[in-house]
C-alpha cells in the first residue's frame, strides 16, 4: 500500500531536500524548499504560510517579493483549503463536535487569501522551469512570482494549469504567493456537499492539491499514457505508448523520445520546429501479459512505463506511470448498464465515496478506508465530485478495487441553463485534465458526465472532446439516473431511491429500488453509529433528542429537510422491536435495524444477478463513507468505529454466501469467484424465540455456480412458529467445516409499503414486522477467551465465544479496548461480528488491527449482547 507519512515532503528520490535556515537567521527571508536542480526533476511545495487579505493588504508584487517578512502568518500543509489549513493550525476547536461548526465566521471567507512559499533555485543555462497546477485552486486566483504576476486561474476546481517561469526564476531565493479568490459552488464549476452534510464555512476555497515545479531541457515530456488492446483469449496484447512533447526554444530541436516497459526497450526520434509540440506515438506487443483483475477475480500485476526525451544525448525531461493491462467493457442488459473486466460478467456492488469536509489529505485515514472496502467485500467505489487524490487511484489499482470517478449533482454543474462560454471552457479542460490524470489506471471502470441529469448535446460534447484528449478508454456513462444523452446514448442506471429508511423485503420487490438493474445510488439512510462514535459527537441533549424526540432537526442529519429528522425510522424501529427505554436500549435495536437491512440489500442484487428476465448488474450503496461525522448514509462512520451497517454489509458480500431471501423464501448460495465450488452443502435450522428447534434440514451435494448465484430449496414453514423466530443457514465444504454462516431474525408477520405514495427518496411504510419477542430472550451466558499475537506492527486478537447458558445468546458485538476501561479501538478488522449462538455452540472471531492504535495499553475484548450482560476480559499479547 501507498502509505506516507503527513510531514512535508518532496520527491526525495531525485535527491531534493527541503532547505532549513541557518540558526538565527530571519525565516521571513529564508528559502524553505529547493527547486529541481536538473532535468527531469519535480518538487512538491511542501507547505505554505496562509494570510488573509483583510491582514495581508498588499499587493501580489510586494507579498511575492523575497524579502516580505510573512513569520506572522500562518503554517499549513501543501494540499491545503483555506479552512482545512486553519484546522490543521488548530485556529478552531473541535469541529466535530455538536453544532461547534454552525459557530464558525463564514464572513472570514468572503475574501481573498494569500498563499505563500519561498524556495532556492540555481537553474542551469538553457534550462526551462514551470510552475503547474496539478488541479485548479478552488475559487479562482492570481499566482505571483518575485513581483511578477504569472498568471491566474479560472473558477473551475479540476483544470490544471502549467506557467512558464524560467524568466522569472532567480538564482537564489524566490517567493510565491497565490491569492486564493471565495468559492461559490451555486456560481462556479466548483466542490459541492448538496444535502451530504453540514458546508464547509468557506467553500473549500484555496489550494487543494498539489503545487509543483518542474525542470526540463530545451524539450519536456507531458501527458504520459499508454493506450491497451487485450486479445480475447488474453494471450497477448497491443500497447501504445503516447505523450506530447514540446520544443521550448525558437530553433528546431530533433529529441530521441526512448523508454522501457519493465525491461523492454523501445526508442523513436522526433524532430520539432520552433516552439511545436507533437504526439509521440510507438508500439509495444505482449505476449502473454500479465493481465490486471478486480481482487475477487485474479491478482492485480502493474507494468511500469519509465520514458525520457534527450538531446544531443542529454536527458532533457523525463517520465514514468505504471499501468496495468485489462479490458472493460459495458452494454444494456435488458435496459439496464452491466460490465464485463477481460470478458468476464461483473456484478457492481459498491459505495458512494466522500472526501473529507475540508479536503484534507491523510494518507493514513485513506488506506484504512479502502482496508475497509475490501474487508466489506465491496468491489466497486463511486465518486460523485470530489475526485480525490491519486495515491487513491494508485492504492486501489493494488487492491484490485474498481473506481467509477464523475461529476456532482444538484450545484452548477447540472445548472446547465445558466453556463456562460467560459463555463463550457472550464467543463472541457476540467475533463482533459481528469482524463489524463486518470487514464493509465487500470481499476477505472467508467467516468459519470452527468449525475442526477444527463448533459445536453453542448456540454457533452465539451466532456467527450475533453476525454478523447487523454484517449480514453474506460465507458463514458451518460448519467446515475435514467437518461440519455445524445452521443453516449441511454445511462442504462436507475436512482429511483430509496434515500431514507425502508424495511428488509423492500429489496426484494420488482418496484423502484429493488434488486433489478443498475442502483447508481440507494440505501436505507439512517445508519447509526455504535455508542462510543455517538458520545464523541453529539451534546447531552442531542443524544437524548435522538432517541425520544424523531420530530426534531439533528445537526448530524442532513442541512435538507428530506433528511434532517430520524421520524419514520424511529418509529419503524419502536414499531418493529419494541419503543426504546434508554440510549443504550435505543443504539441496540439501531445496529439490529441496520444491519439486517443493510445485509438485505447487498444478498438481493447478489442473488438475482443470475435471473434470465431483468437481472441486477450492479449496486452503489449510498454511501460509504461521511465528509463529517453525521448520523447517515454511511458503512462506517467518521470515527472508523465500525457498526451495525459495516457487518450487515459484510455478512450479505461474503465471497461465498448462503442466504436467505425474503420474498419467496429460497435460500440461495452467491459465488464471487470465476471457479465452481461443488461438493457443499447446506443446513438450515429453524427456532423459536424460546431456542426450541421446529425444523433441521440439509440439502446435500450443492454446487455454487461461478461468478453467480444458484437457488437451493425454500426455508420450510412448520405449524407453531412463534411471531418472532430465528434461521440459521450453514454452508458446509465436503468435510463437514463450515464455510459460512448466517442468522436470521424473521418474523410470521411481514413488512409492508405503500409504494403508490412513493416520493424520489422514501416509500412510506404501512405495516411492521413482530420483532418484539427479541425483548423476552432470557438471559444468555457466554464464555469469552482470548488472546493476541503480534507480528511487525500489526496484531491479532483471536475470540473464541462458547454458549454456555440455556438460552441463544443473541448479536453478540466484539470490541477491543485499550485497556481494562479504555476506549474501543479503530480501525479494525474483524473477521465477523454481531454473532448469534445456541447454547453448546462456539463461534470464533479474530481482529486485525495496528499495535501502535493501542497507545501503549494492553488489548481487552469487550463483549456483550442484546440478552448478554457486557463482559470484559484481557487479551493479552503471548
Amino acid at each position: 500500500m501507498l502509505r506516507r507519512s503527513q510531514v512535508p515532503w518532496l520527491v526525495t528520490a531525485l535527491g531534493l531536500a527541503l532547505v532549513v535556515p541557518a540558526v538565527g537567521a530571519d525565516a521571513s527571508v529564508q528559502p524553505r524548499v529547493a527547486a529541481p536542480a536538473a532535468p527531469g526533476q519535480v518538487v512538491t511545495v511542501p507547505g505554505w504560510k496562509l494570510q488573509t487579505s483583510k491582514t495581508a493588504t498588499q499587493t501580489g508584487a510586494t507579498l511575492s517579493s523575497p524579502t516580505y517578512d510573512d513569520s506572522s502568518w500562518t503554517s499549513v500543509p501543501a494540499r491545503s483549503t483555506v479552512m482545512g489549513g486553519l484546522i490543521s493550525a488548530g485556529k478552531y476547536g473541535d469541529l466535530n463536535y455538536s453544532t461547534n461548526l454552525k459557530n464558525v465566521n463564514k464572513s472570514d471567507f468572503t475574501v481573498p487569501w494569500w498563499y505563500r512559499e519561498t524556495f532556492s533555485a540555481n537553474p542551469a543555462a538553457g534550462a526551462h522551469t514551470f510552475l503547474r497546477l496539478t488541479n485548479g485552486i478552488i475559487g479562482g486566483s492570481e499566482i505571483w512570482l518575485n513581483g511578477t504576476k504569472i498568471g491566474t486561474t479560472d473558477t473551475g476546481s479540476y483544470p490544471s494549469h502549467e506557467f512558464d517561469v524560467t524568466g522569472t526564476l532567480k538564482s537564489g531565493t524566490n517567493a510565491l504567493a497565490i491569492k486564493a479568490s471565495p468559492a461559490d459552488p451555486k456560481k462556479q464549476l466548483s466542490i459541492s456537499w448538496v444535502d451530504w452534510t453540514q458546508l464547509p464555512p468557506d467553500n473549500n476555497m484555496g489550494i487543494w492539491r498539489d503545487v509543483q515545479l518542474a525542470e526540463s531541457g530545451a524539450v519536456t515530456v507531458r501527458n504520459t499514457r499508454v493506450v491497451t488492446s487485450v486479445a480475447g483469449d488474453l494471450k497477448s496484447a497491443d500497447l501504445t505508448i503516447k505523450a506530447e512533447v514540446t520544443n521550448n526554444t525558437n530553433a528546431s530541436v530533433t529529441t530521441a523520445v526512448a523508454g522501457t516497459v519493465d525491461s523492454t526497450p523501445f526508442s523513436q526520434n522526433v524532430t520539432l520546429s520552433a516552439n511545436q509540440t507533437k504526439t509521440v506515438s510507438i508500439a509495444q506487443h505482449l505476449t502473454d501479459p500479465r493481465v490486471w483483475w478486480p481482487y475477487e477475480m485474479g491478482d492485480q500485476p502493474l507494468y511500469h512505463l519509465a520514458l525520457n526525451a534527450s538531446v544531443d544525448g542529454k536527458v532533457s525531461d523525463s517520465a514514468a506511470t505504471d499501468f496495468g493491462v485489462r479490458d472493460v467493457k459495458s452494454a444494456l442488459k435488458d435496459g439496464a448498464m452491466s460490465f464485463t473486466v477481460n470478458g468476464k460478467p461483473f456484478l457492481v456492488r459498491g459505495g458512494g465515496w466522500s472526501s473529507d469536509l475540508f479536503l484534507r489529505y491523510d494518507p493514513r485515514k485513506l488506506a484504512d478506508q479502502l482496508d475497509y472496502v475490501k474487508d466489506l467485500g465491496l468491489n466497486t467505489i463511486r465518486l460523485e465530485g470530489k475526485e480525490e487524490n491519486d495515491e487513491m487511484y494508485a492504492l486501489a489499482d493494488k487492491l484490485g478495487i474498481m473506481m467509477m470517478p464523475g461529476w456532482e449533482c444538484c450545484s452548477y454543474w447540472q445548472s446547465y441553463g445558466s453556463w456562460k462560454a467560459a463555463d463550457h471552457t472550464v467543463a472541457g479542460a476540467s475533463a482533459v485534465t481528469e482524463g489524463l490524470r486518470l487514464r493509465n489506471h487500470p481499476s477505472i471502470l467508467g467516468f459519470y458526465i452527468g449525475s442526477d441529469t444527463a448533459p445536453p448535446a453542448a456540454v457533452e460534447k465539451d466532456y467527450l472532446d475533453g476525454l478523447k484528449v487523454s484517449d480514453w478508454q474506460a465507458p463514458i456513462i451518460s448519467s446515475a439516473a435514467k437518461a440519455s444523452s445524445p452521443v453516449t446514448g441511454a445511462s442504462g442506471n436507475k436512482m429511483d431511491g430509496p434515500y431514507w429508511w425502508i424495511p428488509p423485503n423492500y429489496w426484494y420487490g420488482d418496484k423502484l429500488g429493488g434488486a433489478f438493474g443498475f442502483a447508481s445510488e440507494v440505501g436505507p439512510g439512517p445508519d447509526i453509529p455504535d455508542a462510543d462514535a455517538l458520545k464523541q459527537y453529539l451534546s447531552p441533549s442531542e443524544l437524548s433528542d435522538l432517541w425520544q424526540n424523531g420530530s426534531k432537526a439533528q445537526y448530524h442529519l442532513s442541512p435538507s429537510g428530506d433528511f434532517s429528522k430520524l421520524g419514520s425510522f424511529l418509529t419503524a424501529l419502536g414499531k418493529r422491536y419494541g419503543t426504546p427505554k434508554s440510549l443504550d436500549d435505543f443504539v441496540s435495536k439501531a445496529q439490529l435495524t441496520n444491519y439486517e437491512v443493510n445485509r438485505a440489500q447487498f444478498e438481493s442484487f447478489g442473488r438475482n444477478q443470475s435471473k434470465s428476465s431483468k437481472p441486477a448488474t450492479g449496486v452503489i450503496y449510498w454511501m460509504l463513507n461521511n465528509p463529517w461525522p453525521t448520523l447517515f448514509w454511511h458503512l462506517y462512520d467518521y470515527s472508523m468505529q465500525p457498526a451495525g451497517s459495516y457487518f450487515g454489509a459484510k455478512a450479505g458480500l461474503r465471497p461465498l454466501h448462503v442466504q436467505y431471501s425474503y420474498d419467496d423464501r429460497s435460500v440461495a448460495l452467491v459465488n464471487t469467484g470465476l471457479a465452481a465450488k461443488s461438493g457443499l452443502s447446506v443446513q438450515t435450522t429453524i427456532f423459536n424465540a424460546d431456542g426450541t428447534v421446529k425444523s433441521d434440514t440439509t440439502q446435500s451435494n450443492v454446487t455454487a455456480k461461478a461468478d453467480g448465484s444458484t437457488t437451493l430449496n425454500k426455508v420450510a414453514t412448520p405449524s407453531g412458529l412463534s411471531a418472532t423466530y430465528f434461521v440459521r443457514l450453514l454452508l458446509k465444504d465436503g468435510s463437514g467445516n463450515v464455510v459460512d454462516r448466517n442468522v436470521y431474525w424473521l418474523s410470521t408477520k411481514a413488512d409492508t409499503m405503500n409504494y403508490d405514495n412513493s416520493t424520489w427518496f422514501d416509500t412510506p411504510q404501512t405495516g411492521y414486522a413482530d420483532l418484539s419477542g427479541l425483548q423476552n430472550l432470557g438471559a444468555g451466558k457466554v464464555d469469552v477467551n482470548a488472546s493476541t499475537t503480534t507480528s511487525g506492527d500489526r496484531s491479532t486478537t483471536s475470540v473464541k465465544l462458547t454458549n454456555s447458558g440455556s438460552k441463544v445468546a443473541f448479536f453478540l458485538r466484539a470490541t477491543i479496548r485499550k485497556g481494562a476501561s479504555g476506549g474501543e479501538l479503530a480501525p479494525i478488522t474483524w473477521s465477523d461480528d454481531y454473532v448469534t449462538i445456541w447454547p453448546g455452540e462456539s463461534v470464533t472471531l479474530s481482529a486485525d488491527y495496528r499495535t501502535a492504535d493501542l497507545g501503549g495499553a494492553q488489548p481487552n475484548v469487550q463483549v456483550a449482547g442484546v440478552n448478554v450482560a457486557s463482559k470484559t476480559v484481557s487479551a493479552s499479547p503471548r
